[in-house]
């Protein structure tokens, strides 16, 4: 067994989130350290979208300037019920610098946030090691930890450490929330979609574009290289989804033609909702899917977890300065109001999509969003401005 090693903040998940949390301890003169279970690092991306908030807060660590770069800047979206333009909602409208989503894989943002932190210390992520069981102490926690074959370890292939703090933002199957004994309530929407990357043959450019259709929602974005994301509503949930398949329904409720664009990718998924009883419990706190999982339609979890790091960090150099623990459970009230707040927001960015009889009713609901003054609320509820601030 590896000697016992002290460390103020361990983070358990290098994705996103934890990824995140470590530059912004870092930036406040915290040490800490990640251990991600995954030798090497994920190219499956189903998260694209960077919003405003989350584009702020890269910009206050000064790493927004490669984000931009990768990315594809989205200004506006074209909303269509069933075949028909109703018109345009723009993010011109929007408050501060960044009056845009930002479209980049989600691997590409792990990839620039890794980066970021082997930049900072090369040792800060260490891949291949896993969380197997932990205790609390009179001042602090003692983790144990599994090595995989290959990973770097000080002495041999299982490891023990201490630290102040044991952050979990291992997801939404959390070893961390698992053994912290924390419940994780909610359930499985009805919704399911499937999803695929083709060449981009529209003629909307970086624009996004929405149809709302009598079957179900079609929503496409831009993506770098000429490429676009499809995300079609299903009836139920598809285990082999082909691009045949795909394409089919996006040509009957949209008139697109992907007959002749490659593709590369295609995936099926459904939609959860669930949150933790608390972010906090002792010197064990949660951020990110391990604390809450939201529908992804609107692409707001990755984000959501963003904000969660932000106020953690700053909840941790309060506890680590002070040894108060009503640091940690301010911060666990406040991200849990504003996750279950997130949560509703993308519950009606999904019953929005729902397959309709009456047109009429969606049409009147579409032209209020996108020709009238609504449509610069939507604008700022659609790219998750004001989260805490306003009721909805």
């Amino acid at each position: 067994m590896a000697k016992t090693n002290h460390i103020p903040v361990l983070i358990v998940g290098g994705g996103p989130t934890g990824l995140f949390l470590a530059l912004s301890l870092s930036n406040l003169g915290i040490d800490c350290r990640v251990i991600e279970k995954n030798e090497a690092p994920t190219q499956h991306s189903r998260s694209i979208g960077i919003h405003p908030p989350s584009l702020e807060l890269f910009d206050r660590l000064g790493l927004v300037k490669p984000f931009l770069e990768e990315g594809i800047l989205i200004r506006k979206g074209h909303a269509y019920l069933n075949q028909s333009r109703v018109g345009s909602v723009s993010f011109d409208s929007l408050p501060g610098r960044h009056r845009y989503v930002l479209s980049l894989p989600q691997s590409q943002t792990e990839s620039i946030l890794e980066a970021a932190c082997q930049e900072m210390d090369s040792s800060v992520v260490r891949r291949g090691v896993t969380l197997t069981s932990y205790e609390t102490t009179q001042d602090g926690v003692r983790v144990h930890m599994q090595a995989a074959h290959g990973a770097k370890s000080t002495d041999g292939d299982v490891e023990e450490a201490t630290c102040d703090i044991l952050v979990g933002c291992d997801g939404k199957r959390s070893v961390v929330r698992e053994l912290a004994g924390i419940a994780f309530n909610g359930s499985h929407y009805p919704d399911t979609y499937m999803m695929g990357d083709f060449e981009d043959t529209t003629p909307f450019g970086e624009d996004a574009m929405i149809t709302l259709h009598q079957d179900g929602l079609v929503e496409c974005f831009p993506l770098a290289k000429g490429r676009r994301r499809w995300v079609v509503k299903t009836a139920q949930y598809v285990d082999a989804p082909t691009e045949q398949e795909l394409k089919e329904i996006v040509a009957h409720r949209t008139g697109f033609d992907l007959r002749q664009a490659q593709c590369t990718m295609t995936s099926s998924f459904g939609v959860q909702h669930y949150i933790a009883e608390t972010f906090a419990k002792g010197r064990v706190v949660l951020a990110g899917d391990a604390a809450h999982v939201v529908s992804p339609i609107g692409g707001q979890g990755m984000n959501l977890g963003w904000l969660d790091g932000e106020a953690l960090a700053k909840a941790l150099h309060a506890f680590l300065s002070t040894q108060n623990e009503r640091h940690l459970q301010d911060y666990s009230k406040r991200q849990r109001s504003i996750a279950r707040q997130a949560g509703k927001r993308a519950e009606w960015n999904m019953r929005l999509g729902r397959s309709f009889k009456n047109r009429w009713v969606k049409r009147w609901m579409l032209y209020l969003f996108v020709r009238t003054p609504i449509q610069r609320v939507l604008a700022q509820l659609f790219t998750m401005q004001k989260l805490g601030a306003w009721r909805v």
